[in-house]
C-alpha cells in the first residue's frame, strides 16, 4: 500500500494505492495487449542488448508492464537485476534492489553498482535525470538489455525526453531498440453492461462511419461493480521498434513531428488500439477518448 497526503482547507486529503500482490497479473499475457502488441514486445525483450522504454503517466501501469517482461524472461539462464522505488512486486530468482535517497542510493548509484554483479538483463524503475540515462546508455553499449519508464504522452516523445535531458542523440540511437506507450481503461462490468447500437459520431469516429448496424457497449451498474458499470481496468498500448529510418532520425536530431509521422507507417496509436477495445466490448469510446484526450 502507497500512501500520499495532502493538507486542505476542509482537511486532511489521502489517497490510498492498494498494491495486490496476490492477484497481480505479472505476464504480458494478461495485460490486455493485441497479439501484433504482444508479438511486439517479446521481440522487443528477446534482443540481447539495448534499451526498452516504457512510457505513460503516473499509475498507467508501465511498472506492472515491467514485470510482465522480466517474468517472461526469468529463467534460470540469465541474472536479472533491478534498481525500483519502491519495490511494489517482489519476483523470485530476480535481485531487486530499492533506491534510498537518505544513503545516497540513487537510480543512477544503484545501476552503477548492479552493473558490477554481471547481470544479463537490467530493470532500473524510472529514469528521472541525465546521470541515470548515461548509465543506462552505458549498460547497453557494454551488452546488457536494459528495461525503464519516462513520463511522457507518446511513445516518440520519450526520445525527445531524453534529448532534453541532455542525452547524445548519436548514444540513443545506437542503444533504444524501442519504446512502448500505455494508458489503463476501465473496463465495462460483465454483469450489467448493455451492448447498444453506435450513433453517427461514435461511428466516425471509430473509423466505420458507413458500416450501419455496430453495437458498442455503455455502462449500466450493479451490485458486483459497485453501480460503477465498470469492474477491473485493461491497458491500451502503441509499440515502437525503433527500425533503421527511425534509428537515422534520431541520430539527426529530427524533430518529434517527423519521427511520430514516419512511426505511424508501421505502428497503430494507443487511440486505435483503445477502438479496438471498444468495438469487442470491453470499454466504453468514452473512456478512450478521456485517457487518450493529448494524444
Amino acid at each position: 500500500m502507497r500512501v500520499s497526503t495532502i493538507p486542505t482547507y476542509h482537511g486532511e486529503r489521502i489517497v490510498l494505492r492498494l498494491l495486490d500482490k496476490e492477484s497481480a497479473p505479472l505476464d504480458l499475457t494478461r495485460l490486455g495487449m493485441s497479439a501484433e502488441t504482444l508479438q511486439a514486445m517479446q521481440t522487443l525483450i528477446s534482443r540481447p542488448h539495448g534499451i526498452l522504454l516504457v512510457t505513460g503517466p503516473t499509475g498507467s501501469g508501465k511498472t506492472t508492464t515491467l514485470y510482465g517482461a522480466l517474468n517472461s524472461l526469468n529463467n534460470a539462464t540469465r541474472n536479472i537485476l533491478t534498481v525500483e522505488d519502491p519495490i511494489e512486486y517482489y519476483l523470485t530468482g530476480i535481485g531487486q534492489t530499492q533506491v534510498n535517497p537518505k544513503i545516497g542510493m540513487t537510480f543512477a548509484r544503484g545501476l552503477r553498482a548492479i552493473l558490477r554483479q554481471d547481470p544479463d538483463i537490467v530493470m532500473v524503475g524510472e529514469i528521472r535525470d541525465l546521470e541515470t540515462v548515461e548509465m543506462a546508455i552505458q549498460a547497453s553499449l557494454t551488452g546488457h538489455l536494459v528495461l525503464s519508464t519516462l513520463h511522457t504522452n507518446s511513445a516518440i516523445g520519450a526520445i525527445t525526453r531524453l534529448r532534453d535531458m541532455g542525452a547524445e542523440p548519436f548514444l540513443l540511437s545506437s542503444t533504444i531498440i524501442g519504446v512502448a506507450a500505455q494508458r489503463l481503461v476501465r473496463v465495462l462490468c460483465v454483469n450489467c453492461k448493455i451492448m447498444e447500437n453506435a450513433d453517427q459520431r461514435a461511428k466516425t469516429l471509430l473509423g466505420i462511419a458507413n458500416e450501419t448496424e455496430i453495437n458498442i457497449g455503455k455502462p449500466v451498474g450493479c451490485e458486483h461493480c459497485g453501480n460503477t458499470g465498470f469492474h477491473g481496468r485493461t491497458g491500451i498500448y502503441e509499440v515502437i521498434q525503433i527500425d533503421e529510418k527511425l534509428q537515422a532520425m534520431i541520430h539527426a536530431n529530427e524533430s518529434e513531428a517527423n519521427m511520430e509521422h514516419h512511426a505511424r507507417q508501421f505502428s497503430k496509436n494507443m487511440r486505435h488500439d483503445g477502438f479496438r477495445k471498444v468495438l469487442s466490448g470491453e470499454t466504453t469510446l468514452e473512456e478512450v477518448l478521456r485517457v487518450t484526450a493529448e494524444d
